[in-house]
């Protein structure tokens, strides 16, 4: 494949981007892409930069230099409803749930920046999706999120972040905090996510079920890309087995 067909596929495309916080400098350079299609993963350490590297996509910490390019457009300095108006939706890290509104309402505000949000077939239809990917959210659309367990929650953030009707999917750290068997459940619902056509950039601590699920991936040491390959390499790498999967 030639590299501008390669560039083609690229749906999302972070260039030499350094963000601050303050003085000191989190992200160190990185450069990373998302193509058409796949699962991506950042996995590393806590304060590596995986969730800045979601704050600098998303608008809410704009990098300080480098480009970052969604559908070939720049967004590096893009405010964050922009970006959720252009189509990248993410569910965040402790999912953030507004706790005395009910689950449907909260689903219902993850259509607030869209377009056709008035328009009650489309808004219906992506319900319809979320509730057959969560059917346990249609059996509680009227109780509060405030009363659902973590891996319950955990559904809704995600589902909210779907009724943005995202181009691209952020997920961080979808399985912090869950049983055993949420994980398992919210990981598969991950995959069938992105079977359904929408490519996922995720960032998890749980690095061998995120590059069990993964494309590719990128490990992150310090605020700078360590290592890139495909994901099934990654997981035969000796470093990354003795640091991230456990393995003597």
């Amino acid at each position: 494949m030639t590299a501008t067909a390669a560039a083609s596929e690229n749906i999302l495309e972070l260039e030499d981007v350094h963000t601050f916080y303050g003085s000191i400098e989190a992200l160190k350079g990185i450069s990373i892409n998302v193509r058409q299609g796949e699962i991506v993963t950042l996995i590393g350490a806590n304060g590596a930069g995986k969730s800045t590297t979601l704050r600098s996509i998303n608008g809410l910490n704009n990098p300080r230099r480098g480009r970052i390019r969604f559908q070939g457009r720049d967004i590096t300095r893009s405010s964050a409803h922009d970006v959720v108006k252009r189509g990248i939706a993410q569910s965040p890290e402790g999912r953030r749930l507004f706790p005395r509104m009910s689950v449907l309402e909260n689903l219902l505000m993850g259509t607030f920046q869209r377009e056709d949000r008035n328009n009650r077939k489309a808004v219906n239809a992506d319900l319809d999706r979320v509730y057959s990917l969560f059917p346990r959210l249609s059996e509680r659309k009227q109780q509060k999120a405030g009363t659902l367990s973590g891996g319950e929650q955990q559904m809704v953030a995600i589902g909210r972040a779907l009724m943005a009707h995202p181009k691209l999917l952020l997920l961080d750290e979808p399985s912090m905090g869950l049983a055993p068997i949420f994980v398992e459940r919210i990981f598969e619902i991950i995959g069938e996510i992105n079977s359904q056509g929408t490519p996922i950039l995720l960032v998890e601590q749980n690095a061998l079920m995120a590059l069990d699920i993964a494309n590719r991936g990128y490990v992150l040491e310090t605020g700078s890309v360590a290592l890139a390959d495909d994901a099934k390499k990654l997981k035969q790498n000796e470093q990354v087995q003795k640091t991230y999967l456990g393995v003597d």
